[in-house]
């Protein structure tokens, strides 16, 4: 039996499988093409994509190769949205064909130990309490997987989504003298019992800003390891659900950017060459206003609910801490597990499970947000769970044992 099944082996199905083996979970993805497509029909990577990559130590080969662009568009407009101005170690958009950006992710899964088989589709799958039977064919013709549970990665016309009854509602593509429509799309459900759906999958819509394989990546990220504590039987109670929670949104606010960005790019009438000039003058001229759509662009400014009276951080990304001189949060990342923070300079609390990294920063961040704060615990996908500017250490000490402890079970 197989632990997990990837349908679909684009970015989004190949990051999440280097994601779960790096939770220690056996997977296995099933795509289609025998060979990757060398035709490449996505080439921006956005901050927030790149602080991902960092945050798994396999940053570096893809700037080596793609080029730095420091500013953006939204929607065409002649304004240009300084990306130097945003809080990322990667202030720009890095452009680098989808290709070679589909064959460094599958060489990370490789070594990271994800199966993939190539020229295998997915044809079909039940489902029931104790698992998922995936239908398939592959080179010696037609199998059948026994899964934990399937994670639909296969593209806007997913067999898994449509296999598992999940709808698919939006607006149908108007027809234009394009290779793009302009449909819009989003899963109803993220995830269904033991069926998941991630990147394209999940939500469809124009190619505006770039942003597609960026989501698919950031689905992928926040599934993945929540996906393997489920598996490994080590999950708090909602855990996997809060996949549909946290990402659910992220697509409707996909969804709304590429829609607006569409109607700009087609604003051919008087009122519209208007309206493209007044946004133009604004990001060219209100700072705020330009820095605000660059970090709604970039994904830098997404941010997952939080439970009521948390602290404000909770649920925001965080930043690339610097902890030491020789340490910073996203090279502690990089196992995948929790992050620990302690700003205080007393001990930690005792017991720490094996999956919690605990660090003794040398010196609290500087950013106003983050100067007070004494103790944080931060997500394997870099967004934090808990954070407190408790002054009393023993209070503060039982505060984080809580927030550890809602960890796992």
């Amino acid at each position: 039996m197989e632990h997990v099944v990837i349908a679909g082996g684009g970015p989004t199905g190949l990051w999440l499988a280097a994601e779960l083996r790096l939770g220690g979970i056996p997977v296995t993805v099933l795509e289609t093409r025998r060979k990757r497509d060398p035709h490449s029909k996505a080439l921006t990577i956005h901050p927030r994509t790149l602080e991902v990559l960092a945050t798994r130590g396999v940053l570096e080969r893809f700037l080596a190769e793609g080029r730095r662009i420091p500013s953006g568009h939204f929607g065409g407009l002649d304004g240009r949205m300084d990306f130097g101005v945003l809080d990322t170690p990667y202030p720009f958009t890095l452009a680098l064909p989808q290709a070679r950006t589909e064959e460094l992710l599958e060489e990370h899964g490789n070594a990271a130990g994800a199966q993939i088989r190539r020229g295998h589709q997915v044809t079909g799958l039940t489902k029931d309490e104790d698992g998922v039977s995936v239908e398939a064919t592959g080179p010696d013709g037609l199998y059948t997987l026994r899964a934990d549970y399937i994670v639909g990665c296969d593209g806007t016309r997913s067999t898994v989504r449509e296999a598992a009854g999940i709808d698919f509602p939006g607006n149908d593509a108007t027809t234009w003298l394009s290779r793009f429509g302009n449909a819009a799309r989003r899963a109803a459900e993220y995830r269904r019992g033991r069926v998941l759906l991630a990147g394209d999958a999940a939500h469809m819509h124009y190619p505006a800003g770039g942003v597609g394989l960026n989501v698919g990546v950031q689905d992928a990220t926040n599934l993945g390891w929540k996906l393997a504590a489920t598996v490994a039987g080590t999950a708090p109670a909602g855990l996997l659900d809060s996949y549909h929670t946290e990402r659910h949104p992220v697509g409707a606010d996909l969804l709304l950017s590429t829609r607006a960005q569409t109607a700009l790019m087609n604003a051919f009438s008087a009122e519209g060459q208007d309206l493209r000039a007044l946004l133009s003058q604004l990001i060219s001229t209100v700072p705020e206003f330009s820095r605000s759509l660059a970090e709604h662009l970039s994904a830098l400014a997404v941010t997952y609910p939080a439970p009521a009276h948390h602290h404000p951080l909770t649920g925001h990304r965080a930043p690339n801490l610097e902890l030491s001189d020789s340490t910073d949060l996203f090279t502690l990342l990089r196992t995948g597990r929790h992050v620990l923070l302690n700003f205080t300079g007393t001990p930690a609390p005792p017991s720490t499970p094996p999956h919690i990294i605990t660090h003794a920063a040398h010196r609290p961040d500087p950013r106003p947000a983050w100067s007070t704060v004494r103790a944080a615990l931060i997500r394997p996908d870099g967004h934090v769970a808990w954070a407190s500017e408790q002054p009393d250490a023993e209070v503060l000490r039982a505060e984080a044992h809580v927030a550890v402890s809602a960890t796992h079970r």
